[in-house]
């Protein structure tokens, strides 16, 4: 919105607190007029999506309320300013990082990057399972007896477990603990191992890699029963007849693709009554997905391992977060 009403927001260094809340340094030039703006964003798919955003003036923060308190002219502390602080020093670690409730993380470096180039990693960051840590910290302002402190809390430097971003064949190998190469000896999954497989990427997004530059996204609902070679969804010809397609045949014909992995069962996304089938070989998993479900006991240990570090670790992490 900022890049294509510059007219209205290059001057004003406009941050939002990612919910309802845009606060500016000075008045925007429509006063307390409402004013509507459609914004084109691009969607999952090739699709771009349009939204109407409607801003209107809402009151001023007057930081001099906040300085009178600071130094002990009135006894209140303005919450409303604190608040326009807050959302002030968090907006660029908004965009810097990934955030969860009130606190900051980043992605473990990859072997071609420089540690200094996305914040704190350790070498050891995978967990197994298609999991990997990541670290973070928390972030608050907070009104002192004598001025504003920006508190990086140094016992929330901590670690998180997040999705590693990876093919879907390789996520399959994890968290079956196999091989990636034993995933090519034409055998199907056991219930056993297709039921573990389903437990672990059901509500995963992941995007497609067979449309060239189009990466469209989706969320994972199922994990089909049937391989690709048999699993079979309605095809509309263009006749108008419906026949029923394999999801392997299905990919050569329309794509030329010859699967790789045709016993694999095929990810089930979107709505569950679309019959929408896509074989892991054309998946990757999304990056930035944080991982809610309990961790192994030998992740667990991973985990404390990964956060154990010395306070004047910590001291550097926090100084180099500042």
């Amino acid at each position: 919105m900022i890049r294509s009403f510059g007219k209205y927001f290059s001057s004003t260094r406009p941050v939002y607190d990612g919910k309802r809340n845009m606060y500016t340094r000075e008045p925007l030039p429509i006063g307390r007029e409402k004013m509507e703006f459609e914004v084109t964003l691009p969607g999952d798919s090739a699709v771009e999506r349009q939204f109407t955003v409607t801003v209107k003036w809402a009151g001023q923060v007057s930081l001099s309320t906040l300085e009178d308190a600071m130094e002990g002219r009135v006894r209140q502390v303005p919450f409303e300013a604190v608040q326009a602080m807050d959302v002030i020093l968090r907006h660029l670690p908004s965009l810097k990082y990934t955030p969860v409730g009130r606190s900051f993380f980043s992605p473990p470096a990859q072997p071609h990057q420089a540690p200094q180039q996305h914040g704190q990693y350790h070498m050891e960051s995978k967990l197994g399972g298609g999991r990997e840590v990541w670290f973070g910290f928390h972030q608050s302002v907070r009104p002192s007896q004598w001025k504003m402190m920006l508190n990086i809390d140094g016992t929330y430097i901590s670690a998180t477990a997040f999705y590693r971003s990876m093919p879907v064949i390789e996520f399959v190998a994890e968290v079956l603990e196999l091989p990636v190469q034993a995933l090519t000896e034409r055998r199907a999954l056991s219930d056993a191992q297709r039921v573990k497989f389903t437990k672990e990427i059901r509500g995963l997004k992941i995007e497609i890699t067979h449309c060239g530059t189009m990466r469209r996204k989706y969320r994972v609902c199922n994990v089909t029963r049937r391989p690709a070679q048999t699993q079979t969804f309605p095809l509309q010809l263009e006749t108008g007849q419906t026949i029923e397609c394999t999801v392997a045949k299905y990919f050569y014909d329309k794509y030329r693709i010859q699967l790789k992995y045709p016993h694999l069962p095929c990810l089930q996304v979107g709505q569950e009554q679309k019959h929408t089938y896509l074989p892991p070989e054309v998946c990757h998993v999304v990056p930035g997905q944080r991982c809610i479900k309990k961790l192994t006991d030998t992740q667990t240990s991973t985990m404390i391992k990964a956060t154990a570090r010395s306070a004047p670790e910590r001291e550097r992490e926090i100084a180099s977060l500042v």
